[in-house]
């Protein structure tokens, strides 16, 4: 038995499974927090740039379209995490050795409105910021990395930095909506208890295109 509180607690909405929906109580409530920060700075004719299809990258594709009009630009270096995204609603999907260019491209050399790093580690920091447009913002998901930038070239172009971690119990019950409303829907691959070693080792050799969920 575990002792909580009513607002660490929600009910699954008819015909829906817990565990269809146990990955929103971690992945898909940080993506939801992040995703409503930057829906308030996407209109019409905008772009968001997504970095990371995985467990959290591809909930953030279909929020993106579920709750704002921007157009929706997934990169990953997995082809088949790219087709994932288009799956999931993206309205382009670039390999990671090309977003650069290709993302200056869509947007006609300016870049995009906003970025969301859900990697945060390597040179992705670095190459995301470099995506972001003047007066856009960079918004931080993923960590373990680093990110270098003269302050000239965030003052000039009065580019936003935004970090990110979890969300509220308001971001996991507006999720849960629209998972209702069949919006939103996770991607998910279950291992049972004696299989948590595979699941690591797919998580780690990026097989897992998705959610991992360890069931009993």
């Amino acid at each position: 038995m575990l002792k909580t509180t009513d607002r660490a607690v929600l009910r699954p909405p008819n015909g829906l499974e817990p565990l269809a929906l146990a990955p929103h109580a971690d992945a898909g409530l940080t993506v939801t927090h992040i995703v409503r920060k930057a829906v308030q700075i996407l209109g019409p004719v905008t772009r968001v740039v997504v970095v990371g299809i995985g467990g959290l990258g591809h909930i953030a594709v279909q929020c993106l379209r579920a709750l704002g009009p921007a157009e929706v630009i997934a990169v990953d270096p997995d082809p088949e995490a790219l087709k994932l995204a288009i799956d999931c609603g993206a309205h382009h999907a670039i390999t990671a050795d090309m977003a650069g260019i290709e993302v200056a491209w869509i947007t006609g050399g300016s870049g995009a409105e906003a970025v969301i790093d859900f990697v945060g580690e390597g040179d992705v920091p670095t190459a995301s910021l470099a995506m972001v447009r003047a007066a856009g913002t960079y918004f931080v998901v993923g960590y373990g990395g680093e990110l270098r930038v003269p302050t000239f070239n965030l003052v000039l172009p009065e580019i936003s930095i935004v970090g990110n971690a979890v969300g509220s119990h308001d971001d996991l019950r507006e999720l849960i909506a629209l998972t209702a409303a069949g919006v939103v829907s996770l991607r998910t691959r279950t291992y049972g208890l004696d299989a948590i070693a595979d699941a690591i080792a797919d998580l780690e050799n990026g097989r897992m295109h998705g959610r991992g969920v360890v069931v009993p």
